[in-house]
C-alpha cells in the first residue's frame, strides 16, 4: 500500500491539470452518512423509501413528508471538512489542481476553499422559490418550520438534483472540458455505479487515471493505479 501511495505523490507532483472526481466516500469522513453502504439512508427503515421520497414526484405531491425526511438527513451545516477536502483545496491553490467535479450536495468542497467545483447533482446551500424565483439560503431552509415557502407564498425547492430531474447541462459539459483536458484524473470515494455522473470519467484522455476506494469498482481495470484504501489516510501523505 505505501508503494501505491509513493506512486499516487509521484504522479500528483509531476502533473499541473489535475481534476478530481468524488462520491459520497469523500463525505463520509466528515460524519455524513451514504446512501448505498450497509448503513447508508437506502437500507435504513423509513415510512416510504428514500429512492421514493427524493424523487420529484413526491416532492411535489407530499412536499411535507419530502421536507421531514431532508431536514433530518440531508442538513450538511454542522459538518466540516475533512483532510481530503483541504488538500483538494491546497491543490487548487499551487495552481496544480484544475477542478473538482462532485456528485455530493454537502457544499463541504466549497467550505474547504475549493473555487472551480461542478455539483453534478446540485446543492443543499442554493434553494429557490418554485414561483417568483427568489434565492434562499440553506439556513433559512433547514431553519424553517414544515415547508419553507417564500414572501410571495411560492413553495422553496432545494436545488438538488431529485429522481425523475436531469442533470444540469451547464455543468455536465463543463465537467466533461474539464475532464477532456485533465493531465491526471484522481476518481475517490465512489462506486461509479451511479449514471450518468459515473460515466462522464470514459471522456479521459491524459496520462494517469487513478482510483482511490475502499471496494473496488467496475472501472478498476482502466485505471493506471488503484488503491482501495480510505481517502484520508491517502490525501494525508500529499
Amino acid at each position: 500500500m505505501e508503494d501505491k501511495i509513493e506512486a499516487f505523490k509521484q504522479m500528483v507532483e509531476k502533473s499541473n491539470k489535475i481534476v478530481f472526481f468524488g462520491g459520497a466516500g469523500v463525505s463520509t469522513e466528515s460524519g455524513i452518512p451514504d446512501f448505498r453502504s450497509k448503513d447508508g439512508l437506502y437500507n435504513q427503515k423509513y415510512k416510504y423509501p428514500p429512492e421514493m421520497i427524493l424523487s420529484h414526484t413526491f416532492f411535489i405531491r407530499y412536499t411535507e413528508e419530502f421536507y421531514k425526511f431532508y431536514k433530518e438527513k440531508m442538513n450538511s451545516l454542522k459538518y466540516e471538512p475533512n483532510i481530503t477536502h483541504f488538500k483538494l483545496a491546497e491543490l487548487e491553490a499551487e495552481g496544480k489542481l484544475d477542478a473538482v467535479i462532485t456528485q455530493n450536495i454537502d457544499g463541504l468542497h466549497q467550505k474547504a476553499g475549493s473555487k472551480k467545483v461542478y455539483e453534478l447533482h446540485g446543492s443543499v446551500l442554493r434553494n429557490y422559490c418554485m414561483k417568483c424565483g427568489k434565492f434562499y439560503d440553506a439556513e433559512y431552509v433547514f431553519g424553517s418550520d414544515g415547508v419553507p415557502t417564500c414572501e410571495c407564498g411560492g413553495i422553496i425547492k432545494p436545488d438538488v438534483v431529485l429522481y425523475e430531474e436531469g442533470l444540469d447541462n451547464d455543468t455536465i459539459s463543463g465537467a466533461i472540458e474539464k475532464i477532456a483536458n485533465a493531465d491526471l484524473l484522481i476518481v475517490g470515494g465512489t462506486s461509479l455505479t451511479v449514471q450518468p455522473a459515473s460515466s462522464l470519467i470514459n471522456y479521459f484522455r491524459g496520462d494517469n487515471l487513478v482510483l482511490i476506494n475502499k471496494d473496488s469498482t467496475l472501472y478498476d481495470s482502466k485505471a493506471d493505479l488503484v488503491i482501495n484504501e480510505s481517502l484520508g489516510k491517502v490525501f494525508e501523505k500529499i
